[in-house]
């Protein structure tokens, strides 16, 4: 044990491994690793007198999108969209009877937002940039399945 010039008792081994922990696990978590492959937040849930609604602050109509919704600090979800960013948040709104992955979520989005916490939504846009053989490759869905099969976001239903 050692102390501070003020006096304060600590153990070196105690604070390094408690710094090293943080460490690994500030820069190996899942919304790290998002953010260091380009994800930005833009925008975030709602609950507007019990409706959802989300609030798209940026790239709304962008197409070939790929998402994820963070909750608390946590990736909850990973989806990926070649609709308008806007119309695929539209369908977690409001899902049709027969639409068992928008009820899910919807679902999901309302019991955090009712418990007190947060959703926000964080977007990869697809820069056009990645050819292979001549042929564009749609980013999204390159990196979705192998996204959620890494990360396993308690939303998606393999990442369960």
């Amino acid at each position: 044990m050692m102390t501070t010039p003020c006096g304060w008792a600590y153990n070196y081994r105690w604070i390094r491994v408690c710094f090293d922990s943080f460490v690994m696990n500030s820069f190996n978590s899942p919304k790290f690793r998002l953010k260091q492959m380009g994800f930005r937040p833009c925008g975030r849930w709602e609950d507007r007198g019990g409706k959802l609604r989300c609030v798209l602050l940026d790239h709304s109509n962008d197409k070939n999108v790929l998402f994820a919704f963070i909750s608390d600090g946590e990736v909850v979800y990973i989806g990926k969209t070649v609709q308008s960013l806007k119309k695929r948040m539209y369908g977690y709104q409001n899902p049709g009877p027969t639409q068992s992955t928008n009820i899910k979520s919807n679902g999901h989005i309302q019991d955090v937002l009712r418990s007190g916490g947060t959703v926000e939504v964080y977007t990869l846009p697809d820069n056009g940039l990645l050819y292979y053989g001549g042929f564009h490759v749609n980013l999204a869905a390159g990196l979705e399945v192998s996204l959620v099969k890494e990360l396993k976001p308690l939303w998606n239903r393999s990442g369960k």
